[in-house]
């Protein structure tokens, strides 16, 4: 492939919901460009951009992947994104990248939660946007009830440009609005040009395609003054006005083109093409980008080739055979193989080895990347979201929005002696995957993962044995429950032993009462030498040691206050281990008579939900024990619910929000505080905790 400038380069994301038809269309579009000499399909596990062994498994897109092929002397570089939501963070990702937003809505089933997604995300990222209505050959098919749903949901922005034309439930032409000519397409989606059909095919024909071509020079008419007045003196716009006016509304995202197409039968696709040549903005368009300098003031960095080079890692893979590989989009300058850089985040100097252009799996190697590509490096040091840099301009870019992690499993190494690999296989795989979290709690020891959902964990297990031959189980993670005592009591620890030769006497009177902190308070009020000074230490060590373990389940004990008051000792048999030991005495049976109870973590959630969904929500959280604190709305149809959830009734959340607004809740959650245990739950704890321990 030669090399082409930002002129005449442009980047395509392609998103939408599950089962749209993404990797579909992507498939049709590399085959017609003839980037591919055959048409690959999902269920042959065959396509271009689904080839990892998970993806042909399950039959779905769960990793954004790059395609590049030239057409009509244009570079073009399409990432086929996941439609699944616990895959959101690679479509995410691509959008970031990429000039235009390429959304697929099925004929059969129209607007979905993931068609609303893209549009939101390329809207937030200030991207161009199309949609393309795909599966249209299938027998439940209707475009135009599609094109009707698109109005209403996105508003008067959304204008078709290509329309079927159906006659008894079957589609026997295409319409291109713009040059307002029909064609037909054989069985090897090779199209010829008809006649212009009348209303002897449909009795509304006529009628609807004069109303499409209204409504396209009205959208065209809104982006120059002049074309206004020439629309408003009734005067008819030339096919280039069209094209200039459609290009420029949808490089300003005042206009969202509509056309259709079968991936399959490669109907329209063509057409298809041709569209993405006239109408998509060029990388060129996109002039500016937002940054910030070394000291974090913002600044604008135009897209030039002559400029000092800017470049973006926007996703990363982990291979287990060639390495790192980083997706880099060139912003300015030129990215030259076998070069060193600056990486803006680190500060440190970044080597450049080898450069590619992809398509799907297949590797072209090239010697440079110029303004407005995109391009991917092997075995950089450099981490996802990184600037690189020319050493003469350091700048970062724009970070990327993340959906947080909000399903969590503990993990645990199936295999003995494999406890060592998971974290460096972890690493590897967050490198990848910037939605996955992965620590250790400090309460119950136990490494913790967390996602989007079960299917993210899932694939990641996957991910982890196949990749990186680590073997893992997952499991529902322990709570951190803690101990605290609500009684102040007076007791006497005493520990005397005698064996041959020295003996072992220590005897402490300790006063245990509740107070408010993160652990044990010690503090002594000895008259008269009871104890001596020097075994003060031993008996607040022998208390901390013991505070690890409560009386109750074993939890660790906090808001404790221990004064010792009195005790005894014996001037030969004395000893710091010996008072340890009477601490410990005092401790446990101290607290069995302060009425001991159990505290469970509460956490503050903020539920992001549809306004028609919210009465759902709040009875759903009030089931899980929460307390609803207020409600704010945050956008157009969509509220915030504050609440405090016991955190162990928040682990399925996530999957009962998305089952209630169907995809288009979201939430967020952080520590505030513990709380005593209810009463009726405290047995079923102390059970639950001692199972565990076995």
């Amino acid at each position: 492939m030669k090399q082409y400038s930002s002129e005449k380069i442009k980047n395509i994301a392609i998103a939408g919901h599950a089962g749209s038809g993404k990797t579909s269309l992507a498939e049709a579009l590399l085959f017609k460009s003839k980037a591919t000499d055959r048409l690959g399909k999902i269920a042959d596990g065959n396509t271009v951009c689904d080839y990892d062994p998970e993806e042909i498994k399950r039959r779905t897109t769960i990793n954004s992947t790059l395609a590049s092929f030239e057409y009509d002397d244009i570079k073009f570089n399409i990432m086929d994104t996941p439609g699944l939501f616990d895959f959101e963070g690679g479509m995410n990702e691509s959008i970031r990248a990429c000039g235009t937003t390429i959304i697929t809505v099925s004929g059969k089933s129209g607007v979905k939660v993931g068609t609303e997604k893209a549009f939101a995300r390329s809207v937030a990222d200030k991207k161009s946007r199309m949609f393309v209505v795909t599966k249209i050959d299938d027998d439940n098919a209707n475009f135009y009830n599609v094109l009707t749903e698109l109005k209403t949901v996105f508003g008067p922005s959304v204008c078709p440009v290509v329309v079927p034309v159906i006659k008894d439930s079957k589609i026997v032409a295409y319409i291109n609005l713009i040059e307002m000519k029909a064609y037909e397409y054989d069985a090897n989606g090779v199209a010829k040009e008809i006649p212009m059909p009348t209303g002897e095919i449909s009795d509304k024909m006529d009628y609807r395609i004069e109303g499409l071509v209204n409504a396209i020079s009205e959208a065209v008419a809104e982006t120059d003054e002049e074309l206004f007045e020439k629309f408003f003196s009734g005067e008819q716009f030339t096919q280039k006005e069209i094209v200039d006016g459609i290009h420029k509304a949808m490089n300003e995202g005042k206009l969202s083109p509509v056309t259709c197409c079968s991936s399959t039968t490669l109907a329209g696709v063509d057409m298809l093409l041709k569209e993405f040549s006239l109408l998509l903005p060029f990388a060129s368009d996109k002039d500016i980008y937002d940054a910030e300098t070394k000291d974090g003031d913002p600044v604008e960095i135009p897209l030039s080739e002559t400029d000092p080079l800017s470049a973006f890692i926007f996703k990363t893979v982990a291979d287990p055979f060639v390495g790192k590989m980083s997706y880099i989009k060139v912003i300015s300058g030129k990215l030259n193989a076998n070069s060193e850089v600056i990486n803006a985040t680190t500060g440190e100097p970044e080597k450049i080895g080898k450069l590619y252009n992809l398509c799907g799996k297949k590797q072209e190697e090239v010697s440079y990347a110029g303004a407005g590509d995109i391009v991917v490096a092997a075995k950089l040091t450099a981490q996802t979201a990184d600037t690189l840099c020319d050493p003469a301009r350091v700048v970062k870019m724009e970070e990327i929005t993340y959906p947080n992690p909000c399903y969590s499993m503990a993990v645990k190494a199936k295999a003995q002696g494999d406890e060592s690999k998971i974290s460096s296989a972890m690493q590897r795989l967050l490198e990848e995957d910037l939605t996955i979290s992965y620590e250790t709690d400090p309460v119950t020891h136990e490494a913790v993962i967390s996602g989007l959902g079960e299917q993210h964990l899932d694939v990641a297990v996957s991910k982890l044995k196949n990749k990186f031959g680590v073997d893992v189980e997952l499991s529902v993670p322990k709570i951190a429950y803690k101990e605290t005592i609500t009684k102040k009591v007076k007791v006497q620890g005493r520990h005397k032993k005698q064996s041959g030769g020295h003996g072992q006497f220590g005897d402490v009177w300790i006063e245990f009462e509740p107070c408010v902190s993160d652990g044990l308070v010690f503090e002594e009020k000895v008259f008269g030498g009871a104890v001596p000074k020097n075994f003060f230490p031993a008996v607040e060590k022998g208390l901390q040691d013991c505070t690890k373990k409560g009386v109750l389940a074993g939890c660790p004990v906090v808001g404790l206050k221990a004064i010792l008051v009195d005790g005894s000792y014996h001037p030969v048999d004395s000893s710091e281990m010996a008072f340890k030991m009477a601490a410990s005495i005092a401790y446990k049976e101290g607290l069995k008579q302060a009425e001991p109870v159990i505290l469970e973590p509460i956490e503050r959630v903020c539920v992001a939900t549809p306004d028609d969904n919210t009465g759902d929500i709040m009875g759903d959280l009030n089931k899980r024990r929460g307390r609803v604190l207020g409600m704010n709305p945050i956008a157009t149809g969509m509220t915030e619910i504050e609440a405090e959830v016991p955190a162990r009734e928040m682990h399925d959340f996530a999957t009962a929000l998305r089952q209630i607004t169907r995809g288009r809740g979201s939430f967020t959650y952080e520590f505030v505080r513990y709380e005593r245990l209810p009463n009726n739950l405290v047995s079923e704890v102390i059970l639950s905790i001692g199972n565990d321990a076995e």
